[in-house]
């Protein structure tokens, strides 16, 4: 299999050079089968995942005749995956690519950790491309060098090649299912065969998966969004614990895992996916509108008017608006044009923070009474930029509306949250945040808010809560065994 590299495998700036008080995007992944060039369509894909990670991507594909082949690349998808001298080195009709947004394993710059994974068994190569994180990872990676192993990367999603390898089942799916029954934590897979296109979830659901169809062709993808871009046809999601196996012969769905409870993440609907996707059948921009419409019922403002902390805080604001009958208005611009290389962060640039991001509409603010609605807290150096920029352009008062809970306890599923320690919930109260931001008052949607804004009419049920919140509430649905064997305190440990 042939691995183009970029020519220019060096160090990147970071995903958000200027802002890190977010959190970070999981990965995305997209498949593709029966569609001639099925790379270009992959691409297509990856472009329309792009939010989900920023820095790298790859693309494997089969061709009949010339066998497996690769791309793996640093950067955006545009810059990579759009060129002819690209594409045409990876033809044929069946192919699966990966962004990514380093989770686990090494920080930075390693063409290594780029998925999609390869690895050639007996029966013929495999590729997959993970989404989500691998909880036992460091045991399972322990256990296998010591069995004798080679690994030649740092990520954790690379056990799952090692697993199949020693398997003993007959063909690659079944030896996908041995090696996934071993794994803990959250996982949505990719994979191919020279004729096969395999999606899997985990038994909770956690990270999102779905199918669509394309003409003659079969396509699986992180969100539905990616299914828009090509004018594919959504036809499911991939239920928690499911496997489906699509080949010429058609779609084949299989249960190979013991059910657990549902936990999708409910972070997706926050903030990670784009508000044109949907899952559940429901639009996450009218999930987070009604996010804003909750958070306006239970914490109410006299204020003039509501602004949101672009992007992402801007359906919630809207929903706010229309439910305090507070006037909405575009308080804060964002550049649209700059892109993570945009300059090397010098200090100088650094001191700039957020003002190359993001810019107040002075002759708007001024001698106003602001709500900015925003998407979370999480280490609060963003909140306090933006609260400083609005004091800047004479906003009379600054109120912060948050439209998720407090963060207060990292994710170890796929999101590259913060130790315990950095996140400001876990160490203050709300009165406290909001004295340490210094903004006129800071409150925050409630759990139960959040779950009837995602559909739940009765709330969060606390004796078997519908989705995954460990990141609010340190109620977690897989124990992270590998952050307890080297230290992590559970909440009823804590407690």
């Amino acid at each position: 299999m042939s691995d183009t590299l970029s020519a220019a495998a060096k160090s990147l700036p970071p995903a958000h050079p200027f802002d890190d008080d977010k959190l970070k995007e999981e990965c995305g992944v997209f498949g593709v089968i029966g569609l001639a060039d099925a790379a270009n369509f992959v691409a297509l894909g990856l472009h329309a995942l792009q939010h989900r990670g920023q820095e790298a991507g790859g693309i494997v594909c089969h061709d009949p005749e010339l066998g497996f082949n690769s791309v793996r690349r640093f950067g955006y998808v545009r810059d990579n995956f759009t060129k002819a001298s690209v594409m045409e080195t990876l033809p044929g009709p069946i192919a699966i690519g990966h962004v990514r947004y380093s989770t686990a394993g090494s920080k930075g710059a390693a063409i290594r950790d780029v998925q999609p994974f390869f690895g050639e068994f007996a029966m013929g190569g495999a590729a997959i491309a993970h989404n989500g994180n691998i909880t036992n990872a460091v045991a399972l990676r322990r256990e296998l060098v010591e069995r004798g192993s080679i690994f030649q990367s740092s990520s954790d999603s690379e056990c799952i090649i090692h697993l199949m390898a020693r398997s003993l089942q007959r063909n690659i799916p079944e030896r996908m299912e041995d090696a996934l029954r071993r794994v803990e934590g959250a996982f949505s897979v990719v994979a191919m065969t020279r004729t096969k296109l395999m999606g899997v979830r985990d038994p909770h659901g956690v990270r999102p998966l779905v199918l669509g169809r394309l003409g003659e062709g079969w396509v699986l993808a992180s969100e539905t969004c990616a299914l828009d871009i090509m004018n594919a046809e959504f036809v499911r999601e991939i239920k928690p614990g499911e496997m489906v196996v699509i080949s010429a012969e058609g779609v084949e769905s299989r249960f190979p895992f013991r059910p657990k409870p549902s936990k999708f993440c409910i972070f997706e609907h926050v903030y990670f996916s784009r508000p044109d996707s949907s899952y559940g059948g429901r639009s996450v921009y009218e999930t987070r509108r009604q996010i804003g419409v909750e958070l306006a019922r239970e914490n109410p403002v006299d204020a003039d008017i509501v602004c949101p902390v672009p992007d992402s805080g801007t359906p919630a604001a809207i929903g706010y608006s229309q439910e305090s009958g507070i006037p909405y208005a575009m308080g804060i611009i964002r550049n649209q044009y700059m892109g993570r290389t945009f300059i090397e962060p010098t200090e100088q640039i650094r001191n700039m923070g957020v003002r190359l991001k993001l810019n107040v509409n002075r002759a708007l603010i001024k001698g106003k009474r602001v709500v900015l609605v925003d998407d979370s807290v999480v280490r609060g150096t963003t909140t306090r930029k933006v609260k400083d920029m609005m004091l800047d352009a004479g906003a009379k008062e600054v109120h912060f509306r948050i439209a998720s809970p407090p963060t207060a306890w990292p994710c170890f599923y796929g999101v590259d949250t913060p130790e315990r320690e950095k996140l400001l919930a876990a160490t203050m109260s709300e009165d406290e945040m909001r004295e340490h931001l210094k903004v006129n008052s800071l409150k925050f949607i409630s759990l139960d808010g959040l779950y009837r804004a995602v559909g739940e009419a009765s709330g969060r049920k606390n004796d078997c809560p519908q989705y995954c919140d460990a990141c609010f509430s340190g109620e977690y649905p897989v124990t992270p065994s590998d952050k307890v064997d080297s230290g992590f305190e559970l909440k009823a440990a804590a407690e």
